[in-house]
């Protein structure tokens, strides 16, 4: 029967299973969802700590769990992602236990070093996971079918990083918006449900990635030359990659940011405008990725899209400062109109430079060089707060200014450093109407 199941777990046509990673990826972000709107608020209402010191010892626990990337990849390198994703889901569903028994100073500590060095070890090799279960799907539709090799030698990456992009999204909007919902009851019992649901989520997903979640081919590091961090140290367009994609992440983590306090008191709109911007940012991404990535990629390579969305980001920071220009009556539609420029460049950017830095990887390395690649974004969460603070503390323009000057340098460096990269399968050449087929990866 077409599509039936074999042992190895995929459905004899178009790879793995594709449904037992898609719902790990949901309740995971559900659980995250679940706990973000109380993240703070529970901690006040269970310790005497002030906000300031929670602040503190929230900042400081977190940050000592940076080097965790380094450790997870060799561990992906050797073993593969799937047992270390479900290690690092199991690891937060604990620390939210943990949670429940927090009372002072040492205790939030501990909860917080748990869940956050369960949080390193996820994204630290889901997406290697994710790449592996891609390469398993193109792998087998090169095998049964001429078409199968343009579709998933091509897209298979950007479909899988897309929808699972989509997924977080939905995922964590919709715990987000359940946990707002049950927060208008104002009692300890419904923080404490919060947090155990969120704890629940988290060990659903390792058990799901663990009994489901089909084994797929991982390349071991070599016997012999140079692999991981040693590879990794020496290779200089990808540690290029790194550096720009945290310009680009800089640009991604600026929105949830900035725009509350930009509309609220930079343009003095309306207290009710942010959450619904906000809404319908996460609303497009879980909606519409799959369709741009697939329309973008039949285009452009994944770097050019990466500088396209760069060029989109340059935009959104230009009509965000002639924001101010605009009448309080046309604030509302032109704010929306905003915000979408901003979103079509997330969904952009994301699966391409998800997809890029995976087939840009050494095989036996992958392990290793997308956790280091998830320092993108850790320096991005580092710098956006204080770069945003300090720059809307002098003028409400800089932030704008400083973040759009930013997303052209990365547009253009990504264009600079494509001839660096190893070449795509598929990449399309407009000259001569000429369209190569090469292998992923190669030089």
């Amino acid at each position: 029967m077409a599509g039936a199941a074999t042992s190895d777990g995929t459905d004899g046509r178009t790879g793995p299973r594709r449904w037992p990673l898609l719902v790990a990826v949901a309740v995971d972000a559900l659980g995250t969802g679940l706990y973000l709107p109380l993240s703070l608020l529970y901690f006040v209402k269970v310790t005497d700590l002030g906000l300031a010191t929670l602040g503190v010892l929230i900042s400081v626990t977190t940050a000592l769990t940076l080097p965790v990337p380094l450790v997870v990849g060799r561990l992906v390198d050797r073993f593969g992602p799937r047992l270390v994703v479900a290690c690092g889901q199991a690891l937060q569903g604990l620390g939210f236990l943990f949670y429940l028994a927090v009372s002072g100073a040492s205790s939030l500590v501990a909860a917080v070093l748990v869940s956050s060095l369960g949080l390193r070890v996820y994204w630290s090799s889901v997406f290697t996971l994710v790449a592996d279960q891609a390469d398993a799907e193109a792998t087998s539709a090169e095998g049964t079918s001429a078409e199968g090799t343009s579709a998933a030698g091509v897209d298979a990456k950007d479909h899988w990083f897309a929808r699972t992009g989509m997924i977080r999204e939905a995922g964590g909007g919709g715990g987000a918006l359940l946990a707002g919902a049950v927060l208008a009851v104002d009692s300890a019992r419904v923080y404490e449900g919060l947090i155990l649901g969120s704890a629940l989520a988290f060990l659903v997903a390792a058990l799901v990635v663990v009994l489901a979640v089909p084994s797929t081919p991982h390349a071991p590091p070599p016997a012999q030359g140079h692999f991981g961090h040693r590879a990794l140290l020496r290779d200089r367009p990808y540690l290029a990659l790194i550096g720009t994609c945290t310009i680009f992440a800089l640009c991604s983590s600026f929105l949830a940011l900035s725009l509350p306090l930009y509309v609220v008191d930079g343009l003095s709109g309306p207290d009710w405008l942010p959450g619904p911007l906000l809404a319908m940012n996460t609303l497009l991404l879980a909606t519409c990725t799959a369709g741009v990535t697939r329309f973008v990629r039949r285009r452009c390579t994944r770097a050019r899209a990466m500088a396209w969305a760069g060029g989109l980001w340059v935009l959104w920071c230009a009509a965000s400062a002639a924001a101010v220009l605009v009448s309080s009556r046309m604030l509302v539609p032109f704010l929306v109109a905003v915000v979408v420029c901003y979103t079509t460049a997330e969904m952009v950017y994301g699966p391409a430079s998800n997809a890029l830095a995976a087939a840009a990887a050494p095989a036996g390395s992958r392990g290793t060089y997308l956790a280091a690649f998830q320092y993108s974004f850790a320096g991005a969460n580092i710098i956006a707060p204080s770069l945003f603070g300090l720059l809307f503390s002098q003028n409400r323009l800089f932030p704008w200014l400083a973040v759009g000057l930013l997303a052209a340098l990365g547009a253009v460096l990504m264009l600079r450093l494509e001839h660096r990269l190893p070449r795509e399968r598929g990449t399309v050449r407009h000259k001569a109407g000429i369209r190569d087929e090469v292998p992923e990866g190669a030089p």
